[in-house]
């Protein structure tokens, strides 16, 4: 009954065969496994009248990846000894090793399944016979297919809540620095579904740009199969620059800004044959109902009046994706294709630019649009300056998006606020364009401020609202970066914003806002409470100071860290943790042992009260003994923070003991080795008051600011305050320091400092 042990063996060695073949293209791969397993099941399948072979999935479809499952049915007519033919097939397979899901019915089994299962269904409409009783197995598929064109509009909600599934599961392949291109949503699972939806004739398959998408993740999944050498769907990164040279592509980035476009690609056919479908009138006359001027709702979709032409009027695009924006409603591709090739005036005229405003002042809603006219090359046609950061990924895990999605998300968010500034049109412009500079080899902030200025001109802005626009987008990290980086209490840093401003109000409050969309826009480790709080508090004190305001004078140290100074205590009060008497480092140690990052330490030389007995009158005298405090504000890496009375006990239990705080930390760092990672400091003059900035940027790492801090110590350098940014997998992190007390300014004392630093950041 069984195969013989050659047998199988053969089926495996044939499969590995052509898996492991290197100079295969991955369509040749494809071709050839499908060919193998062709022809050897058949040989498998006993000449049995009333059974076929069939073959669902990837194999039915041509696509077998070399270490993937390969999906089998049993078809028959009612046989009674159909369990001993199904062994015939199964158990070489089985013996092989080869990844089988298999299943043995009749056409009425097959039907009562597809109807009750969703995923069967999918499987046999676009089933294959291989073997056997061939007219059987094309029966079965003609029925299914029947079922499904009845059924498939009702369906839809079972394919959108599957399509839901994944994309919370999995993420959203475009955005995904290590994608499944198998089962993230735009991945190749939605492209089944689109067979799906043009078998039941509701919609087509997306044509040419789906077909090429479709071959990329195809060739981008049997290189991961072809290399790992097991079944692999997600992009690792390690892989990405083999994947890249095989593929001809210049690199990792350049793989997989394709495989994000290819993602787009195919989740835009899927949204808007969804939408369309969701949409389409299912009864009744259809009417005409107009929506804006030349734009009108018909049949569920957005299109022209019939009396409007494009190119009739340079507002009349911008018109109509507002219009399909607000209404929820799809624009037909029809309509989309017939404004390719129309040409925008320059300068832009007075509508066509407040229609572009009134597209960004919609939100959220805009986005589907705006990936419309991405997909369909015309938001690049009024944009050129878009295509350098189409899809282009970022690398830090801190960004959840490309750089142009981020860019329409940030829009999004500024959106929500633009009550808050005079002028909602160069808000939204700035939320538009700030990272337009990414992917140019430079600081993107100056380099997106040249991108946007020949691009803003053209729109028809005014100088003075061009000039604003450019500022935004040249400073829209001055805020979040000085608030998270700098010593607000110090009158420095507030001049030093007002400087970069130049005094305007307008200004300072389109920064402000866009600090806060950029943040939300770019992800919850980017943006939090206390960022928020930070920023606001620049703000606040910018707008006095700006104001002609005398700057508060800095906080006094309070009774109770007076008390903690002089009995070197510890006091944890939520985020905040004040250590009396100890050396910067050790308390980074013993933070780091709690898995807490320290986003902002404070450090306080203060005078300590010294009390005697002469005879038997009490005398307390104040001494300047230059005893520390120092004020924390920490956070969780992740989870909750640790419990309070514990992170004092150890506070308290390490401060002291250098020696057992560095071994405990030596077991936790070798538990969780770092990355190597590049390092840089970077010296700043004149931008503190009484002392020098040092900044450290380098990869985050378990131990980081305790090792730092301790080079500092060594190097006798006083440490007044710190700001540490926590991005992701980097780090930077801002001292205030002096020596002697007086800035560092030597050359020499810098370059050795300098050398410390990166020396403890490896």
């Amino acid at each position: 009954m069984t195969a013989t042990r050659s047998e199988s063996a053969g089926l495996r060695a044939g499969r590995d065969a052509i898996a492991s073949r290197p100079a295969l293209t991955g369509a040749e791969r494809r071709r050839a496994l499908t060919e193998f397993y062709d022809r050897e099941l058949a040989r498998l399948l006993p000449p049995v009248e009333g059974v076929a072979l069939i073959a669902v999935g990837s194999l039915a479809r041509g696509e077998p990846t070399p270490y993937g499952d390969i999906d089998l049915v049993i078809v028959h007519s009612g046989i009674s000894a159909i369990s001993k033919i199904a062994d015939e097939v199964w158990y070489p397979l089985w013996d092989s090793g080869i990844s089988v899901d298999h299943s043995v019915r009749t056409i009425a089994e097959g039907m009562r399944m597809a109807e009750q299962d969703l995923a069967v269904a999918m499987g046999l409409i676009a089933a294959r016979p291989i073997a056997g009783d061939l007219e059987l197995g094309l029966d079965l598929r003609t029925r299914v297919r029947a079922l499904w064109r009845r059924t498939a509009s009702r369906r839809l909600g079972e394919l959108v809540t599957a399509a839901a599934e994944r994309l919370e599961r999995f993420g959203e392949l475009a955005f995904l620095l290590e994608p499944d291109v198998k089962n993230a949503f735009g991945g190749l699972r939605e492209l089944q579904a689109l067979h799906g939806l043009a078998v039941a004739q509701l919609t087509d398959t997306g044509g040419p740009a789906v077909a090429a998408a479709q071959g990329l993740l195809l060739d981008v999944r049997g290189e991961l199969h072809h290399r790992a050498g097991r079944s692999l769907d997600r992009l690792v990164q390690q892989e990405q620059p083999a994947i890249a040279e095989t593929l001809g592509r210049a690199d990792a980035d350049d793989l997989l800004r394709a495989v994000s476009d290819a993602g787009r690609t195919i989740a835009f056919a899927w949204e808007n044959a969804r939408r369309r479908i969701e949409t389409a009138p299912r009864r009744g006359r259809v009417q005409r109902r107009p929506l804006a001027d030349g734009v009108v709702a018909h049949g569920g979709e957005v299109t022209l009046a019939r009396d409007t032409r494009p190119g009739s009027d340079p507002g009349l695009l911008l018109r109509l994706a507002t219009a399909s924006a607000t209404s929820g409603l799809p624009v037909t591709p029809y309509t989309v294709r017939s404004f390719a090739g129309a040409e925008m005036p320059t300068p832009w005229p007075e509508p066509a630019r407040q229609a572009l405003i009134a597209l960004l002042e919609t939100g959220r809603p805009m986005v589907p649009v705006v990936e419309m006219l991405d997909r369909t090359g015309l938001w690049a046609e009024l944009f050129p300056e878009w295509e350098h950061v189409r899809c282009l990924p970022q690398r830090d895990p801190v960004h959840r998006f490309t750089v142009d999605r981020h860019l329409v998300e940030t829009v999004v968010d500024a959106a929500e606020l633009v009550r808050e500034v005079d002028r909602p049109d160069l808000l939204l412009l700035a939320a538009l364009l700030h990272d337009i500079g990414k992917g140019r080899g430079g600081d993107h902030s100056e380099l997106g401020a040249v991108v946007a200025e020949p691009l803003l001109r053209r729109l028809g802005l005014p100088d003075d609202d061009v000039a604003l626009v450019v500022a935004a987008v040249r400073h829209h990290l001055l805020l979040p970066d000085t608030a998270t980086r700098r010593d607000l209490d110090d009158p420095a840093t507030v001049a030093l914003v007002c400087d970069a401003l130049g005094g305007s109000r307008p200004l300072l409050d389109i920064l402000a806002v866009l600090a806060i969309a950029d943040g939300q826009a770019t992800g919850p480790a980017a943006w939090n409470r206390w960022k928020a709080g930070l920023v606001a508090d620049l703000v606040a004190r910018t707008r006095r100071a700006l104001a002609g305001a005398t700057p508060a004078p800095p906080p006094q140290i309070t009774a109770d860290q007076r008390e903690l100074a002089e009995t070197g205590d510890v006091l944890v009060r939520g985020s905040e943790v004040t250590v009396g008497g100890a050396a910067l480092s050790q308390a980074a140690g013993v933070f780091a042992l709690h898995r807490l990052d320290v986003v902002q330490a404070t450090v306080v030389q203060t005078t300590v009260v010294q009390t005697t007995v002469v005879q038997t009158t009490v005398v307390r005298a104040t001494v300047d003994s230059g005893v520390p405090v120092a004020v924390f504000t920490v956070q969780p890496k992740f989870g909750r923070p640790p419990d309070p009375e514990r992170l004092r006990a150890d506070l308290l239990r390490f401060l002291p003991d250098p020696v057992g705080l560095q071994q405990r930390l030596d077991s936790l760092e070798r538990s969780n080795p770092a990355g190597a990672s590049a390092s840089q400091v970077l010296w700043f003059d004149d931008e503190a008051t009484g002392a020098t900035i040092v900044e450290l940027r380098a990869g985050n790492a378990i131990g980081l600011l305790h090792r730092v801090a301790r080079a500092l110590e060594n190097a006798g350098v006083e440490v007044r305050a710190a700001r540490i940014s926590t991005l992701g997998s980097a780090v930077v992190d801002a001292f205030y320091v002096r020596s002697g007390g007086q800035p560092i300014v030597s050359a020499a004392q810098r370059e050795s400092i300098t050398a410390a630093l990166l020396s403890a950041a490896v």
